[in-house]
């Protein structure tokens, strides 16, 4: 796939997102105004936060395909990681007032509510998140990347809520012809704790992973690994050694300088451009956005 098809694909990823944001960003809007249900309310601000932070990225998206130049050595890489960090930590600061909200809601005795009405919506609701989501994960195999993996991870969320206070309310309305019809309050905001633990980690992970990126740290070492085993091969066809391997990953963009030696100390262009094509032919097939540069080493003679 070119990049204009890629950038193609992404921004119809993005429009798809919006669209089905929009739309259950409207319902809980009704739902909420309908049934005054607390966990419909907490569903619909996180939703609408996800909406207000989805327009930058659809006027980001298509600067990522700009190319390198002197005055953006990195091109504009390096806002995709930033963009992922700010949208996370609004979700996180969201997931822990949403924890709060429901615990302070357990102190105060919990809340009830038509349980038949919202358990209904939020099974509806959930299906439809399981099939926007089914969907856009089809579309993404082929232009994954830190902006699609934070959308995917949006409407996983959403699944997840959107069914557990469904089953919440299921719940209450089983237990309230029972002897432990005192519990019911308490169902829907005990839930709302357990969700937000569980789902906790992952944004926490995708944070850390674009500071990393953001601060030209090195990538994983499996990364390094990888291609230090696939530049070996290639270059050991010519003779040539490789002295240091010196990786950036920022955002969907790897670098990749390979400072190398020769025995003989006669580096001939033609093996090198060789040698190169190979390289990045055998990368490009697992990385769409990779950069292989081959620097011979000098170094002082003693």
């Amino acid at each position: 796939m070119d990049q204009s098809e890629h950038l193609r694909s992404e921004k119809r990823i993005l429009r798809i997102s919006f669209i089905g944001s929009l739309f259950f960003l409207l319902a809980e809007c009704a739902a909420v105004f309908f049934t005054r249900s607390q966990a419909v309310l907490i569903d619909c601000i996180y939703d609408l936060a996800d909406l207000v932070m989805l327009l930058p990225f659809m006027i980001l998206v298509p600067k990522l395909y700009k190319p390198v130049t002197e005055k953006w050595p990195y091109g504009l890489s390096q806002i995709e990681p930033l963009f992922v960090i700010i949208r996370c930590g609004v979700l996180l600061l969201l997931d822990i007032q949403l924890m709060i909200d429901s615990v302070q809601m357990i102190l105060d005795g919990g809340h009830l509510v038509n349980a038949a009405t919202v358990a209904s919506f939020e099974f509806a609701m959930a299906v439809s998140c399981i099939l926007v989501y089914i969907l856009l994960g089809r579309l993404c195999k082929k232009v994954m990347s830190p902006t699609m993996e934070s959308e995917l991870y949006v409407w996983k969320v959403d699944a997840y809520s959107t069914a557990g206070v469904g089953l919440a309310f299921l719940v209450q309305i089983i237990l309230q012809s029972t002897p432990l019809s005192w519990i019911t309050p308490y169902i829907d905001p005990g839930i709302a704790v357990v969700m937000a633990i569980i789902l906790l980690p992952e944004p926490l992970g995708m944070v850390r992973d674009s500071v990393k990126s953001l601060i030209l740290a090195a990538p994983e070492p499996e990364l390094t690994e990888h291609i230090r085993k696939i530049a070996t091969d290639a270059l050991s066809q010519y003779g040539i050694q490789i002295t240091f391997l010196d990786i950036i990953k920022t955002g969907r963009r790897i670098w990749a300088d390979i400072y190398i030696t020769q025995e003989d100390d006669l580096l001939r262009i033609s093996a090198l451009k060789a040698a190169q094509e190979k390289i990045r032919n055998a990368l490009s097939n697992e990385y769409e956005n990779i950069s292989i540069e081959l620097i011979p080493e000098l170094t002082e003679e003693s």
